[in-house]
Order: C-alpha cells, then structure tokens, then sequence
C-alpha cells in the first residue's frame, strides 16, 4: 500500500493558519544527535523475547531496592472504556515490572497507583487527577485515553508540576500547549492527533482503486459522527478531503452517544446504498451494535468502524459478522520483530482475551518516563519538585523512543508525529495503522502501512 507515502495536503483552513504562527511543523521537533547527546550512562538496546522493549540499564540491572516512586494512572474502569482500561493496566504493570527487574529509576522501583475515571466526564478526570496527586504523592501520571473530558485536568496537573503522558488522541491538546508552553510544559501525548484518521481514509480508498483490488460502485459516503471532540474532528478530517476524490457526503449526521439502535441510520443507508459507512466515534459498545446491525441485511458497502475493532473483546462479540470490516489507529501495537514478541509476552502473562494492540500503547509511555527520569537524575514531588520535574520533561520533549507501536518523537505542542502524514521516514514517527477483520478468531491483521503490513486488503464477503 502507497497510500501512506502522501502528505495530506488538505487540513483544516485554521488548523493550517494555527501551524503556520508556530514556525511550522518542525519547530520542535528534536533531532538524533540531540538525543544522543546526554551526561548520563543510559543504554539503550533490545530486548527481545524478554519483552520486545527497549532495554534501560538504570541500575547497572541490578534489581530496584530503594524507596518506590508512586506514579498514577487514570483509567475508565467502569465506564464504556472498561475494556481498554484493563488492558492499559496490563501494560502499565507489564512495564513497571520489567523496569524494576532491570534497576527502577536509578534503583528506586515504580509503584502504580490508580483511580476510576469511570464515564470520562471532566468531572470525573479531574477528580481522579486530584486523587492521584494529593493522595497518593504520584510524581508522574501516566495513562490512556481520557479524551471526553476535553482536558478537564489539564490544570490540576500543570499546578502540580508532574509530567502527565497520555494517548488522548486530540489535536486540540497540541494547540493549547502550544498556546501555553510555561502553564503545560510538563503535559504530552504520546500518540498523534486524531484529526489524522479523516484524509488517512480518503487516501487508503483512493490505494484500493488506484491498485484495483476495489471499485466504488457510486461516489456516495455515509458518515456517522458522534458528539464528542473526537468523533467530531475525525469527520472534520472527512469533509476536508472528499470532495479532492469525487466523493459526496450522501448521509452527514451527528449521532447521540451511546447509540441503542442503529436501525433508523441503517434504513437511511439501505434507501441510498452509499459506497462506504463510516462512523466516528469509536466507543466499542455502540460499534458493536452497527457491525453486527449492519451485517443483518448490508449494502454493497464498505463498513469503517473507528478505533474499536481491534478490541479483543469486540471481536469475540461481532463474530464472523466483523469480517471484511476495517479500521485505523494512530497507535497500536506493531506486529513486526518487536511488537509480535511483546503480544506473545502479554497473551503468556494475562490470556487469550488481553489486547495486546491496546496495551502496548501505555506500556511504551513508561519506558519513555523512565529513561527521561533516570536521564534527569531522579523524579521531583508534586509542587516541591517541580524544578526537578522540568528536567524530566525537557529530557520527555528531545526523545526519540522506538517501542512497540513504533517511534514516539514529539512534534509541536508535544504530540507525537505521525507517519506518514508528516514523515516519511518510519524511524521517525509513529505509524497510523490501517487494519481488518479477515478472521474473528485472530487479531486484526495490520495492511497498511508498509513496512509494518503483514497482510493485504480482503474484499468483504458481502459485497456483490
């Protein structure tokens, strides 16, 4: 697939605007001699069948002995993201446990603490967040998405000066660091912008015909946004680029979250037979729903579902009705040398249902703290270490971490670049993975992009 090799070129008319006051999109991007360029004895190699992560010798390898070092997580157990939270855990833990083995930072173990932020409302985020720090001491908070919460906690955790990394997935988290870089120096992400899914679709359908392993029977699309900033910009992403490719927005709505019934959307679809339905919001329950909704009496359409499909979980519900339905992710566990070694490790360690695409995502952000932290000569207490806690998160901002969904390098406003929307080296960002369902019974098989495809496109088995 050569869909990957473009660089978008239609973005946002203000998002445009907006990264041209920055100096462009390199402006803060660090370069290899900058990382490599440190005081410290810090060495970095493989790890291989051990973990598949990158190896930090904190302590000489010496097992962690000294005062445990309290990081957070805050994760949606009880929410509709309770799935993914389990597996963010599973990563969390995986990696504080090997770092440990291997020294801790500079000998002190890390010890996670972690707290319900049940159905992601800002309320419940910053709760959790004030929990974290004022409970618990944590010196960093480290999780997955909490994206609903339009970075509700953004503030708590500025006041308390501990760098917080997490896979929000929004490119409305870079502009407000970028707008305040001395308020949220000590916030990142560590996955790129979700604004990227929207021209990545247009231009993987544009691969398929272009190398004819699909036709579009007619130039029609139906898109199902949810409410939320997420789902929102994602088909903002969609209605940039369509129209460069002859495509129409047959079917443009907003749907309320959670989705009961798909019914009445689906009987929109039927009376128009678009080429494609694509819906954006991604919570698994109401993706779920439309797959196998849809698979009750499909058009000869293409069916994209965000995020969701490559849940373990979602999987085992949707059953053979998932097959030939796609998706992509701005990050997720590889499935190359690295990344198939660690999905084997977390099967080993958790079983057959864990989702290791998921887990891998938060599993990375720890090893890159740590290295950061070790790098700085320690980590800093929430407000009394803040001066510490800058030189961990100027070491966070210079790196240059290949883990197993790839390579974390922050761009501007402290988020990770995308590959290959604004890199087409590999080595320097961080893959948008498109994926399908071509066997419910295994993972999702990654198609694109090169060099991490291990499977090509299969044409759904409905389609006439």
């Amino acid at each position: 697939m050569q869909w990957y090799n473009r660089k978008y070129q239609t973005k946002k008319q203000k998002f445009d605007e907006e990264i041209k006051a920055t100096g462009g999109l390199s402006a803060l991007n660090p370069t290899r001699r900058g990382f490599m360029s440190t005081a410290g004895s810090v060495a970095i190699g493989a790890m291989g069948v051990a973990g598949a992560n990158t190896l930090v010798a904190l302590n000489n390898g010496a097992k962690a002995d000294g005062e445990p070092i309290p990081v957070g997580a805050m994760l949606p157990y009880t929410g509709w993201g309770a799935d993914d939270a389990r597996n963010f855990e599973i990563g969390l833990t995986m990696a504080a446990e090997e770092i440990n083995e291997l020294g801790g930072v500079l000998g002190r173990p890390i010890e996670f603490y972690f707290e319900d932020t049940k159905s992601i409302t800002a309320e419940t985020v910053t709760s959790a967040a004030r929990r974290l720090i004022d409970r618990h001491n944590v010196h960093a908070i480290i999780n997955g998405y909490n994206s609903p919460s339009v970075r509700a906690e953004y503030d708590t955790v500025a006041d308390a000066g501990v760098p917080y990394i997490h896979d929000n997935t929004q490119y409305g988290h870079q502009f407000a660091v970028r707008d305040n870089p001395d308020r949220y120096y000590c916030i990142f992400q560590d996955d790129p912008s979700e604004y990227y899914y929207g021209p990545g679709l247009i231009y993987f359908l544009d691969e398929l015909e272009r190398t004819g392993k699909w036709k579009r029977p007619n130039n029609k699309i139906a898109l199902f946004s949810g409410s939320i900033d997420y789902a929102v910009t994602i088909a903002g992403g969609i209605r940039d680029t369509y129209k460069r490719f002859g495509w129409e927005l047959a079917i443009d709505d907003v749907v309320t979250q959670p989705v009961d019934d798909w019914g009445p959307s689906l009987v929109r679809v039927r009376d128009i037979n678009p080429a494609i339905v694509v819906t954006t919001h991604g919570v698994p329950s109401d993706q779920t729903g439309m797959v196998t909704s849809f698979a009750e009496n499909p058009t000869n359409s293409l069916l994209y579902v965000q995020y969701a499909l490559q849940l373990r979980a979602f999987l085992d519900i949707v059953k053979e009705t998932g097959h030939g339905v796609f998706c992509s992710t701005t990050i997720g566990t590889l499935n190359d040398e690295i990344g198939a070694a660690f999905r084997k490790l977390v099967r080993e360690k958790h079983g057959q249902d864990a989702t290791p695409m998921v887990a891998g995502q938060v599993y990375d952000s720890v090893y890159l703290w740590a290295i950061a932290a070790a790098r700085a000569g320690g980590t800093g207490v929430p407000y009394d270490g803040i001066e510490q806690n800058r030189k961990v998160c100027d070491f966070i901002r210079s790196s240059i971490y290949r883990g197993v969904v790839g390579t974390i390098r922050f761009m501007w406003g402290q988020a990770a670049t995308p590959y290959p929307a604004e890199t087409n080296d590999p080595s320097l960002g961080m893959p948008t993975i498109i994926m399908q369902c071509q066997d419910y019974t295994k993972d999702v098989t990654i198609i694109g992009p090169d060099p991490y495809a291990e499977g090509d496109w299969m044409t759904p088995p409905w389609l006439k």
